[in-house]
């Protein structure tokens, strides 16, 4: 559940969501990002830190080009997340079921 945390905390910033946004397309600088997200280099260093310390992206350099630093998304924390989302949904559809067949069950003794 740390892992879940992590991921629902980092994802709570609206402009980390942005970054995650950006980033399904495909990797990007952070200078990059911080342009396509109007926020100054520095705060999107801090943005891209929390994300990489949640494991939600990682930095990676071309071969061709150590110096470059590129941003790509983890999608295991994004699948872990999606197998809780869906967990909750069941809880409910459950719920609701039992609720629905309650109603018609006192529906059809007042007849």
């Amino acid at each position: 559940m740390a892992d879940l945390d992590a991921t629902l905390s980092a994802l709570a910033d609206p402009t980390r969501r942005g970054v995650v946004e950006v980033l399904k397309a495909g990797p990007q600088r952070a200078s990059k990002l911080a342009e396509l997200l109007e926020q100054t280099p520095p705060a999107m260093s801090r943005h891209l830190r929390v994300l990489r310390q949640a494991g939600l992206v990682y930095e990676e350099s071309p071969p061709e080009d150590a110096r470059i630093r590129l941003y790509r998304l983890n999608r295991a924390p994004f699948s872990e997340l999606s197998e809780w989302v869906s967990e909750v949904e069941a809880f409910w559809g459950d719920q609701l079921d039992s609720f629905k067949r309650h109603v018609e069950r006192r529906a059809r003794r007042r007849r």
